[in-house]
């Protein structure tokens, strides 16, 4: 399937959250390729007090600053990586984070990164150590930022500023058709809790909170 191009990530910052979904997020490194189908996103805007560009422009955020396409990859709880989309005007600062995916290529291997994580000793994991071969470990694999993107090996080391147009990580165009996009309030926020920014697939059993 075609890699998604400039024009795709030109689409104002709502839009882009929600064209998302379908998608397929992609990721070659020397262990294989990963992938899975993009199911949940939350809008960040530049006047939306929970975005981190809402101040101004900092070392930490500079990246969502920069052209569309880009990654902005940041860190919770000093550890947990989560990825981005960066959106908008170059200059504005605004981002499309990736919530939740359905698992699709390579899933040994993302099953194997998440059970790595959990010895190493990542507490937020420690009650999900998983099982590829089980439909409970699957649905658990990559339904949430931080679950993701250990499954699929992001960090903010490697890929915060990587170009999803010619770098190894990539989006390709939707694998998903006719499907409903459920609008509603983001999680785990302590402002801009009323914005309708989440965006996710209805029905899907890979969204980390219905």
């Amino acid at each position: 399937m075609r890699k998604l191009d400039q024009e795709f990530y030109n689409h104002d910052t709502l839009t882009l959250a929600k064209l998302l979904l379908g998608c397929e997020l992609v990721h070659e490194t020397a262990a294989g390729i990963t992938s899975g189908i993009i199911v949940e996103t939350e809008a960040y805007l530049i006047d939306d007090p929970a975005c981190h560009a809402y101040r101004k422009q900092t070392p930490r955020n500079a990246v969502m600053f920069g052209p569309a396409g880009n990654l902005y990859v940041y860190q919770i709880y000093n550890h947990y990586n989560c990825i981005n989309v960066v959106s908008g005007k170059e200059g504005v600062g605004e981002a499309v984070l990736i919530r939740a995916l359905a698992p699709k290529e390579h899933i040994e291997l993302m099953t194997t990164r998440r059970n790595e994580a959990f010895k190493t000793g990542f507490a937020r994991f420690r009650n999900n150590v998983i099982g590829s071969n089980t439909a409970n470990g699957l649905q658990n694999l990559t339904n949430g930022p931080a679950k993701l993107t250990t499954a699929m090996g992001i960090t903010k080391a490697n890929h915060n500023g990587a170009s999803l147009i010619n770098s190894a990580i990539f989006i390709r165009k939707s694998r998903l058709k006719n499907f409903e996009i459920i609008t509603t309030t983001r999680i785990g926020l302590t402002k801009g809790v009323d914005l309708p920014y989440r965006f996710y697939i209805k029905g899907n059993e890979f969204v980390s909170r219905k």
